[in-house]
């Protein structure tokens, strides 16, 4: 068994591809919905303004839809592994171009920076194919195993919406 299933790390990557199913839902039932949201082993909370009948429909039919093999609902191309993996990369990649500038001697070459653009550029656009492939085989998981939803819930007291859906393995 491996880092990634473990129990408590199997917990959240389940919850995580809920997240992301219940997001998808949302999104293609609501066009300019704008949707944040943040996974952990009891659950995952989702920030924006959303009425709470309809999370409640989407986590239902998120779960289902998972259940019935639609793990392609478990991967989003705006998840946080993917801007990591991006901001990783891209970082990585203007380091090399700066550094392989070859002049000795000197802090910062104003020189580089074409290469950096160029090398951060082809990184961000490569990264962002690298960043599904890890969110896939790493930050969720294609089976909702036996995920259930134990509860959902609305804080609307702050300028922000937040719903949190609790769940149970």
């Amino acid at each position: 068994m491996g880092f990634f299933d473990t129990p408590f790390i199997t917990k959240i990557r389940r919850n995580h591809s809920l997240e992301h199913a219940t997001i998808h839902i949302l999104g293609r039932r609501n066009g300019n919905l704008s949707l944040v949201g943040r996974s952990d082993w009891d659950g995952f909370t989702l920030y924006g303004p959303v009425d709470t009948l309809e999370v409640q429909h989407a986590v239902a039919e998120a779960l289902n839809r998972l259940r019935q093999g639609e793990a392609d609902l478990a991967i989003h191309p705006r998840c946080g592994t993917v801007l990591a993996t991006t901001g990783f990369v891209t970082a990585l990649a203007a380091f090399f171009a700066i550094g392989l500038d070859g002049r000795p001697g000197r802090r910062f070459r104003w020189s580089s920076i074409p290469a950096a653009i160029l090398a951060t550029t082809a990184a961000a656009i490569l990264a962002q194919p690298l960043g599904l492939i890890l969110q896939k085989r790493y930050t969720t998981s294609d089976s909702p195993g036996n995920l259930e939803i134990k509860s959902i819930s609305v804080n609307s007291n702050s300028r922000l919406i937040t719903h949190r859906i609790n769940t149970t393995q």
